[in-house]
């Protein structure tokens, strides 16, 4: 009879053992696919509404840099390089509506 119980309990254990690792494989590959894409485009490429917002809410920035990412559902999505006065950079991202996404 402890025998069976010895069984069962390491049966059970390598049970545990592999439902683990299958959620860990899953959440790896997960990870890898929300890399975004974003293609560099010119500055003179940006839609009129992305130009305005920075205009509007950056005046005191210069635009350095512009990328774009087009996602499955046909959104698009502005990724802009700011630099500020000082030198400092930051990077904002726009809907194509000049809505500043977070």
């Amino acid at each position: 009879m402890k025998k069976l119980f010895v069984a069962v309990a390491l049966v059970m254990g390598l049970g545990t053992s592999v439902a683990f690792a299958n959620n860990f494989m899953v959440m790896e590959s997960a990870a890898v696919t929300m890399i975004n894409d974003f293609t560099p485009i010119e500055v003179k490429d940006l839609p009129a509404a992305v130009q305005e917002a920075i205009t509007k809410n950056y005046a005191e920035s210069t635009i350095k840099e512009a990328a774009v990412e087009a996602k499955e559902d046909g959104t698009k999505t502005y990724k802009v390089v700011l630099t500020d006065k000082e030198g400092t950079e930051s990077t904002i991202l726009f809907s194509e509506s000049g809505e500043v996404l977070k």
